[in-house]
Order: structure tokens, then sequence, then C-alpha cells
């Protein structure tokens, strides 16, 4: 089946109001800016954003532009800040705007690859003693206090990859791998955002790292200018 769509905002055409939404990447590595472009355009608004970040770095392209228009209710993200000028995330948390759930990053990429592999939760010792544990099921395991963690699922999750085939089947390239694979697992609709754009069979079988089952929809992805800090 032809996976592919011809725009992002056909791809992203049934997204709605208070969805969940996962969204690949870390700083600036793997992000989806084109879907996350296409969110903004396309206005929705009450949305819980499950992220690494809301974004900072790429402040006019990543999910930053989503607080603009004060589209998003909830962020569950692991590094919600970014030292230096002060972004719309910060500024709309701070007036209680925005709900925030900081989750260790390590229980955050469990979390969800736990939503992915339908497991109904597990316990990490990550958390035990601080803030982190209020409110959670704590048992000894291994002589360490330990907090049930319950898994991260999503009605769309917005993944970035290199290379892609009109199956879904996906490659990715060095460190953009980072939270996408495991986030395509979570989400009752993937939708992936390619550089390129193969027929079946023309990916190397031992390259795939995301098969097709996980992915619905495909585009490909406009070209930005990415600044290192």
């Amino acid at each position: 089946m032809n996976k592919v769509f011809e725009s992002p905002g056909e791809a992203i055409s049934d997204v709605f109001d208070g969805c969940t939404i996962m969204s690949g990447g870390f700083g600036v590595s793997g992000v989806p800016f084109t879907l996350i472009r296409a969110l903004y355009e396309k206005g929705i608004r009450g949305i819980t954003i499950i992220a690494n970040s809301p974004g900072g770095r790429q402040k006019e392209m990543d999910l930053s532009i989503l607080f603009e228009k004060k589209q998003v209710e909830k962020v569950i993200a692991s590094f919600p800040v970014y030292s230096g000028e002060i972004n719309a995330f910060e500024q709309q948390y701070s007036k209680g705007e925005v709900e925030l759930e900081i989750v260790p990053q390590g229980t955050l990429a469990e979390r969800i690859r736990a939503g992915g592999a339908g497991i109904e939760g597990f316990y990490t010792p990550t958390g035990s003693g601080t803030i982190a544990a209020e409110g959670k099921e704590t048992r000894t395991l291994g002589g360490k206090e330990c907090l049930l963690e319950l898994p991260l699922k999503a009605d769309f999750a917005f993944v970035k990859a290199y290379k892609g085939d009109t199956a879904g089947n996906l490659v990715y390239r060095m460190s953009a791998r980072n939270f996408n694979p495991l986030m395509a697992m979570a989400a009752k609709v993937t939708i992936a955002e390619v550089e390129e754009i193969v027929e079946v069979g023309e990916l190397d079988p031992e390259c795939i790292v995301t098969p097709g089952i996980f992915v619905q929809r495909l585009v490909k992805g406009e070209k930005y200018e990415i600044r290192f800090e």
C-alpha cells in the first residue's frame, strides 16, 4: 500500500483539538520541522506534546512555534528549557497557562517504549526520594526503592527519518534516530517526514529501523538551514 501523501497539510488533515502528539528529536537532530510547521498553520489547539523538549534551539521552526498561538495545553518532557532567552513556552508556564510534567530522560524513553510494546507499567529506581516520586506506587526491588511508571501513548507520532519507502519502512541517519523509532511504535497514527522517498525494495533491509507496519503516512520534508551552536 502506498502511504505517501502529497503535502504535510494533507498528512495531518485529521489531527484534532485536544489530541496527544509525540514529536521526535533531540536538540536539532531528528526534529520533524515540516510537520510541526503544518500543525502550526492548521491551528489545532489543546494539544498534549510528548517530546524530549518543547523546543527552543530552532525557535523559528521547532515546537516553540506552537506556543506562539497558545496551541499547547500540556508538555511531557525531560528537558523543558534551554539557557538563554526565555521562550514562549517558559513564559506561558510561568503564568500557569500550560501544564508541565518533567520525566527523567531514560524513564521518558522507556515509558514510550512500553507504550509501543504493550507493557502496562515498569519499576525503576530513578526519581526515588525526589519530587518525581510524589503520588506514585513504590516497591523495594533489589534493595532499592523503585517507582511504578506507566506507559505513554499518543494519538499521533510525528517522526523524522532519512529515507522511507512507499510502504513506510524507515531508515534514520546517525543521531537522528533518538526518540523517533520508539515514538513510531507508540501512537495510533504515525506520520513520518523523510528527506527522500524510494520504491519498495530500494532500501537495504539490514538498515531499516522502523518497519512499515508502524507507519501510516509518509511525506517528504522541506529542507531547512539548521544552525548548530
